[in-house]
C-alpha cells in the first residue's frame, strides 16, 4: 500500500493493491468453489475505484456467499437470513457517505429475502448488490433453490422440482431497478469490468454472477463458461453494438416482431445491419434480453442489461429533511420527547 499526496497537497490519498483488501481469516469455502473467483475479482477491482477502506462496508445474509465480509479487510456485517438488503438500507441511510456492498446467494436473496430485494431496487438506494447464483442451496446441503430449473433432482426434490424458477434479471427489471447486469465466475476480466460498472452507478446496482457449486450443482453453467462451448452459447452485451456471437462471430440476434431469433451471418441473406443493437437505456429491450434464459436456442446474455439515472432514496430523504428544516426549523429532541399532550391518571 502506497501513500501519495493529493492534488491539493493537503490530504493523503491512499493507493491500494488487491492484498490490502484481503483479511487475515482462513477462507472456508469448498476447494474449487466459484466464490473464490468472485472474492478475488472484487479485491482486484476495488483499488481502481479510489475508495478508502474506511468508507467500505460489506453486508451479507446467510449462505456460503455470506461469509464474504469475513474475507474482506473492510467494515462488514454478517446478518440474518434474507435481511442483508434491509440492514444495508439502514446503514446507507444513516451513513450516506459509505460505499455499501451486499453479497447474497440465490436462495438467500430470491426466497426469504425476495420481498426486501424488490423494495431495495424500487427505492434505489446507492448500494451495490452482488448475487451469487449457483441454482442450489449449498450451505444447507443441496436443496433446490428459487433459481433451480424445473424438474431438477435434488435432495429435497428426489423426483424433480415442481417449481418454475425465478428469472433474477426479469425480477429486477420488474422491481424498477436502475442498474442490472450479469457476469460469470469463470470470466475474471469481464467480472471485474461489471463490478467496476456497478460501483460507479449512482443508485442500486444489481449484478448477478453465475457461480459454480462444484459439490452440490457442479457444471450448472459449464455450457457458458467452458472454452469448448462458451463462444457459441454466450453473447456479450455492448452498448451501441449489434448482438453478434459464435466462435467465428458468424451468429447474430435479430427481432422478428418482439421475438428474438438467431440468424446465420454467412447465409448470404443476413448481415450485421439486420441485427438487434444493444441499448443500455431501454427497459423494453432489457426485458427481451432477460427472457433469453428461458429459450435454450438463444445464447446467454452477459453484460449490462440496463443503466438509467434516477434520484436515490437517500437523496429524496435528505431533500425532505431540508424542506422540513426550512419550514419548521430543526426542532428540539427534548421538547419532542416531552410532547404537547398530557393525561391525568385517576
Amino acid at each position: 500500500m502506497e501513500t501519495t499526496k493529493s492534488n491539493t497537497d493537503i490530504t493523503d490519498k491512499v493507493i491500494y493493491t488487491a492484498k490490502d483488501f484481503a483479511s487475515d481469516q482462513d477462507i472456508r469455502w469448498c476447494p474449487g468453489c466459484g466464490d473464490y473467483s468472485i472474492l478475488a475479482q472484487v479485491q482486484r477491482t476495488l483499488p481502481s475505484l479510489g475508495i478508502s477502506k474506511e468508507k467500505l462496508v460489506f453486508i451479507a445474509g446467510i449462505g456460503c456467499s455470506s461469509r464474504f465480509p469475513y474475507y474482506m479487510s473492510t467494515y462488514g456485517f454478517h446478518t440474518i437470513h434474507g435481511r442483508a438488503t434491509a440492514i444495508a438500507s439502514g446503514v446507507k441511510i444513516a451513513n450516506p457517505d459509505l460505499s455499501v456492498w451486499i453479497t447474497a446467494g440465490d436462495g438467500d436473496l430470491m426466497s426469504i429475502g425476495g420481498n426486501h430485494f424488490m423494495h431495495l431496487l424500487r427505492r434505489n438506494l446507492d448500494v451495490n448488490l452482488l448475487m451469487f447464483n449457483n441454482r442450489i442451496y449449498g450451505l444447507t446441503k443441496g436443496q433446490y433453490s428459487p433459481t433451480s430449473e424445473k424438474n431438477k433432482i435434488t435432495k429435497s426434490s428426489p423426483i424433480g422440482s415442481p417449481d418454475y424458477p425465478f428469472n433474477p434479471t426479469s425480477l429486477a427489471l420488474g422491481a424498477n431497478g436502475t442498474f442490472i447486469a450479469r457476469s460469470m465466475d469463470r470470466d475474471p476480466k469481464h467480472l471485474q469490468e461489471m463490478i467496476s460498472r456497478a460501483a460507479k452507478h449512482h443508485g442500486t446496482s444489481f449484478l448477478e454472477v453465475l457461480q459454480n457449486c462444484n459439490i452440490y450443482n457442479d457444471g450448472a453453467f459449464f455450457l457458458y463458461t467452458e472454452k469448448e462451448t462458451k463462444e457459441d452459447n454466450v453473447v456479450y452485451l455492448e452498448n451501441g453494438k449489434p448482438l453478434i456471437y459464435g466462435k467465428n462471430k458468424d451468429k447474430g440476434i435479430k427481432l422478428d416482431g418482439f421475438k428474438p431469433v438467431v440468424v446465420d451471418l454467412n447465409d448470404g441473406v443476413h448481415s450485421a445491419n439486420d441485427l438487434l443493437i444493444h441499448d443500455e437505456t431501454s427497459r423494453e429491450l432489457a426485458f427481451i434480453l432477460s427472457s433469453f434464459v428461458e429459450h435454450p436456442e438463444l445464447p446467454m446474455p452477459v453484460g449490462v442489461f440496463l443503466e438509467i439515472p434516477r434520484n436515490t432514496y437517500e437523496e429524496t430523504i435528505a431533500e425532505q429533511f431540508e424542506h422540513v428544516y426550512d419550514k419548521n426549523g430543526k426542532g428540539d429532541i427534548d421538547e419532542l420527547l416531552k410532547g404537547k399532550s398530557t393525561w391525568e391518571i385517576k
